[in-house]
C-alpha cells in the first residue's frame, strides 16, 4: 500500500502515517497466512481421514475375498485364521469409523467455521481500502484548491470540498482504527480456538491405535504357531514354492 505522489488524484499530503501503513499491513499479512494455513490443514485432515476408512474398507474386503476362497472350504485351520483375521478387521473398522467420526466432529468442523470469518474480514479490509481512496480523492481536490488564487467562488469550491473530506476522512479513520485494534486480538484468539480441537485430535488417535495394539495383540495369539519364529515360516514357504515351482505344469520351457 505504498504511496505515489505525483499518481493523478493522490494528495501531496501523506494522510496516513507510514508505521501506521506498515503496521496494517504486517497484521493482515498474518491474517492471509493464517486463512491460507487454515485451509491447508483443513483440507489436509480431510484427505487423511478419507484415507484412513479407505485403508480399514479395503482391510475388510480383503478378509472378505479370503473367507470365499476355496481354500476356506478345504482346510479348517486355514478357515479359523481368516475368521480371525475378518473379526479383527471389523472391529479396527468400528473403531476407525468411529475416531474419523471424532475428529471430524471436533477438527475439520471447527477449522471449517474458523475458515468462514475471513472472507468477512477481508471485505472489511476491502472497505477500509475503499474508504481510504475517497479520502486521499477528496484530499488531493481540497488540496487543489488550497493552491489556487482565493477568489470567490474558489473558496466558496475549497469550503465544499472541505465539508465533503470530513465525513470521509472520520469514516477511514474509524475503519483503520478498528481493524488496526482487531487483527492482532483475532490472530492471538486462534490458539484458544483450536487447542481443544487439537487436544481431541491427539486423544483420538491415542485411543483408536491403543484399541489397534489389544486386537492385533489378541490376533496374533490366535495365529502364531508355538515354536515358530519369522525365519522358519520364511524357510517353510520357500521349499513349498520350490515344490510348486518343479510341477511340470510351471516349470520353465
Amino acid at each position: 500500500m505504498s504511496w505515489i505522489p505525483f499518481k493523478i488524484g493522490q494528495p501531496k499530503k501523506q494522510i496516513v502515517p507510514k508505521t501506521v501503513e506498515r503496521d496494517f499491513e504486517r497484521e493482515y499479512g498474518k491474517l492471509q497466512q493464517l486463512e491460507e494455513q487454515t485451509r491447508r490443514l483443513q483440507k489436509d485432515m480431510k484427505k487423511s481421514t478419507d484415507a484412513d476408512l479407505a485403508m480399514s474398507k479395503s482391510a475388510m474386503k480383503i478378509s472378505l475375498d479370503l473367507l470365499s476362497n476355496p481354500l476356506c472350504e478345504q482346510d479348517q485351520d486355514f478357515l479359523s485364521m481368516v475368521t480371525a483375521l475378518d473379526t479383527a478387521m471389523k472391529r479396527m473398522d468400528a473403531f476407525n469409523q468411529e475416531k474419523v467420526n471424532q475428529i471430524q466432529k471436533t477438527v475439520i468442523e471447527p477449522l471449517k467455521k474458523f475458515g468462514s470469518v475471513f472472507p468477512s474480514l477481508n471485505m472489511a479490509v476491502k472497505r477500509r481500502e475503499q474508504a481510504l481512496q475517497d479520502y486521499r480523492r477528496l484530499q488531493a481536490k481540497v488540496e487543489k484548491y488550497e493552491e489556487k488564487e482565493k477568489t470567490g467562488p474558489v473558496l466558496a469550491k475549497l469550503h465544499q470540498a472541505r465539508e465533503e473530506l470530513r465525513p470521509v476522512r472520520d469514516d477511514f479513520e474509524a475503519k483503520n482504527k478498528q481493524l488496526l485494534e482487531e487483527m492482532p486480538r483475532f490472530y492471538g484468539s486462534r490458539l484458544d480456538y483450536f487447542q481443544p480441537s487439537f487436544e481431541s485430535l491427539i486423544r483420538a488417535q491415542v485411543v483408536y491405535y491403543s484399541e489397534m495394539h489389544k486386537i492385533f495383540g489378541d490376533l496374533t495369539q490366535q495365529l502364531d504357531q508355538p515354536g515358530h519364529s519369522d525365519e522358519q515360516r520364511e524357510r517353510e514357504n520357500e521349499a513349498k514354492l520350490s515344490e510348486l515351482r518343479a510341477l511340470s505344469i510351471v516349470a520353465d520351457d
